[in-house]
């Protein structure tokens, strides 16, 4: 639970940035729509956590501010690649919740339901990015993006 409140403090950072730098009012309120429902996110998370006796990422800080600049860079090449990089961030955090709930005991009814409406809000948003004009990224940038998740998502494990 503690990589998912890691990731939900990603995301609600990409899509800070990333409304910052939006050219149209159009895209700014996809984006911060999507924030608000990544906050509800990171307060469920929060409070499964505290019922688990866990704590978040220490890393939290380093994972908010990284991903701030990597949403606002995303959003400077123009809204359709930053509505792009929504849909892929989405589709990634998407596989990365099947495998969880693949993970998770089929007796933590509690966990799975967090983590099951969170990946429909996260397909909500992937698709109403697709709809709102996103372009598919490069190979080479959806890699990146890859490789930077797993970095984050391996050591919020631990850290």
């Amino acid at each position: 639970m503690r990589v998912n409140h890691a990731g939900e403090v990603a995301a609600q950072a990409l899509y800070h940035g990333q409304a910052l730098v939006a050219r149209s009012a159009a895209t700014r309120e996809i984006l911060l729509k999507a924030a608000q429902e990544e906050a509800d996110h990171l307060g469920w998370c929060e409070q499964r956590l505290a019922e688990l006796g866990a704590g978040p990422s220490l890393l939290n800080p380093l994972w908010y501010a990284g991903s701030f600049a990597i949403g606002a860079l995303a959003a400077a090449f123009g809204d359709a690649t930053s509505l792009g990089f929504v849909a892929e961030t989405e589709r990634q955090v998407e596989g990365h919740l099947d495998e969880h709930l693949q993970r998770l005991p089929s007796a933590d009814a509690t966990s799975r339901a967090l983590v099951d409406a969170m990946r429909r809000d996260e397909i909500a948003h992937g698709s109403k990015a697709r709809a709102a004009g996103a372009v598919e990224l490069p190979a080479l940038v959806r890699g990146l993006m890859r490789g930077t998740a797993k970095v984050m998502t391996r050591t919020a494990y631990w850290i």
